[in-house]
C-alpha cells in the first residue's frame, strides 16, 4: 500500500496507476519513467517488518503524473469504477472496472439474453459490444464495451426512453401482492410532499409501480416519451436535477446547453439518432420486445466526436408468440406498447429545433 505525504487523494491515484500498469502487463514502476519521460518522485520505503506505509515526496512530477492518471485512456474504466459515467442515473454498485476498453456490469439474466440476441441483430452497432461473462469476487458480471474509451474528456447525457419505466408485469404483481416501500415514499415526499395519498401518508410507504407511475408523470416521460436522467460535463461536473423537467421548452434549453451551443455537434447527433431509428424500425429484436427502462447514452467531446448508443436492458422483455409492437401507439394496459419510437421522434425533433436555432444565430 502506498500513501501520499501531505498530498490529498494521491494515495488513491497511485493505487489506480499500479492497477492499470498491472492490467497491461507491466509490473515495474520504472516503466512510468520510460512511458512518460518523467522524473519519478523519490519513494521512501518503510523499514523491514514495519507496518508504516511507504511515502513519496511532493514534487512537480506528481502533478504531471496526476494529469496522466486522470486522463489516460488506459484507465478510463478505473475512473468509471468511482465515477460511473456510463450510467449517470444507474446503480453505481453494479459496475466494476474490466479489462482495458471494457466495463463489468452485474449479471442480470434478462439483460444478458438481450445482449446475446442483439449481437446478431441490425442494432448491433448501436449497443455496447457484449464480451461474455466474468467472475470477480464471487460475483458474475457481463463484460461490455467501454463506450467512452475513444473520447477525450467526454460530455455525457443519459436519456430514459419510453412513456413508462415499469413493466406491465410489475403492475400485475403489485396488485396481487403489493409490497410497500418506505424508501420510495421518502423519495416522493422529498420532491413533492403533497404527492402521496392520505393512505400513503399514514403508511409512510408506497408500492414501486405507484412510485414509478408518479415519477413518469412528473417528468416528460408520459407526455414526450423520454426524459433526461443526467448530464456530465467535460469539467467533471454532473447534474441529475431533472426530476421535474417536463416542458419541451425546458428540454430545448437543456439540450442546447449539453451541446454547448455547437451547431456541428447538434447536427452529428441528429444524424446518429436517425441512424438508430432506421435500425430499430428494421430490427426483429426491437419489434418483438417490450423495451422499458432503457436509455440512450449521448457522448461527445471537444474534438466534435459524437456517439449515441442504446443501453440498459434489464427490463426489456420478449413478447409472447408472434406478437409485435410498433413502439409509437398509445399505451393501454395489456397492449405492452412502450412509446420508445414516439419518444425518439420527439428527441430528434428537439435536437432539430436546437440545431435550427443555432444555425439562425450564426448567420
Amino acid at each position: 500500500m502506498f500513501k501520499a505525504a501531505s498530498i490529498p487523494n494521491l494515495d488513491r491515484l497511485w493505487e489506480v496507476f499500479l492497477e492499470v500498469m498491472a492490467s497491461i502487463g507491466c509490473k515495474d514502476c520504472l516503466c512510468l519513467k520510460n512511458f512518460l519521460g518523467l522524473r519519478l518522485p523519490r519513494i521512501h520505503a518503510a523499514p523491514n517488518n514495519s507496518e508504516e506505509p511507504m511515502t513519496y515526496a511532493k514534487t512537480s512530477s506528481w502533478r504531471k503524473i496526476r494529469s496522466f492518471i486522470l486522463w489516460s485512456p488506459f484507465i478510463q474504466v478505473f475512473k468509471k469504477h468511482r465515477y460511473p459515467w456510463i450510467q449517470l442515473a444507474g446503480h453505481q454498485g453494479n459496475f466494476h472496472a474490466g479489462e482495458a476498453g471494457s466495463v463489468l456490469k452485474k449479471l442480470d439474466a434478462r439483460e444478458q439474453k438481450c445482449f446475446q440476441r442483439l449481437m446478431t441483430d441490425s442494432l448491433k452497432d448501436f449497443v455496447p459490444e457484449y464480451r461474455g461473462n466474468v467472475e470477480k469476487n464471487g460475483e458474475t458480471y457481463i463484460q461490455l464495451q467501454d463506450l467512452l474509451a475513444s473520447f477525450t474528456q467526454p460530455c455525457v447525457m443519459d436519456v430514459k426512453m419510453g412513456v413508462r419505466t415499469y413493466l406491465e408485469a410489475e403492475l400485475e404483481k403489485a396488485r396481487k401482492s403489493p409490497t410497500l416501500r418506505k424508501d420510495m415514499y421518502q423519495k416522493m415526499i422529498e420532491v413533492d410532499s403533497n404527492a402521496p395519498t392520505k393512505e400513503e401518508h399514514q403508511q409512510k410507504a408506497v408500492t414501486k409501480p405507484r412510485y414509478m407511475q408518479w415519477r413518469d408523470e412528473m417528468s416528460s416521460s408520459t407526455e414526450l416519451g423520454f426524459r433526461v436522467e443526467g448530464i456530465k460535463k467535460t469539467d467533471g461536473s454532473s447534474t441529475k436535477d431533472f426530476k421535474k423537467t417536463k416542458s419541451r421548452e425546458n428540454i430545448v434549453d437543456i439540450i442546447s446547453s449539453f451541446v454547448a451551443s455547437n451547431e456541428a455537434i447538434a447536427a452529428k447527433y441528429i444524424k446518429k439518432l436517425k441512424e438508430i431509428m432506421a435500425a430499430q424500425e428494421s430490427s426483429s429484436f426491437f419489434r418483438s420486445h417490450e423495451v422499458v427502462g432503457s436509455s440512450l447514452l449521448f457522448v461527445h467531446d471537444a474534438e466534435e466526436n459524437v456517439g449515441v448508443w442504446m443501453i440498459d436492458f434489464g427490463k426489456t422483455e420478449s413478447l409472447p408468440g408472434d406478437k409485435t409492437l410498433d413502439h409509437r401507439s398509445q399505451w393501454q394496459e395489456g397492449n405492452r406498447e412502450d412509446g420508445y419510437l414516439f419518444g425518439l421522434d420527439n428527441v430528434i425533433s428537439i435536437f432539430e429545433e436546437v440545431h435550427t436555432g443555432l444555425s439562425s444565430s450564426s448567420v
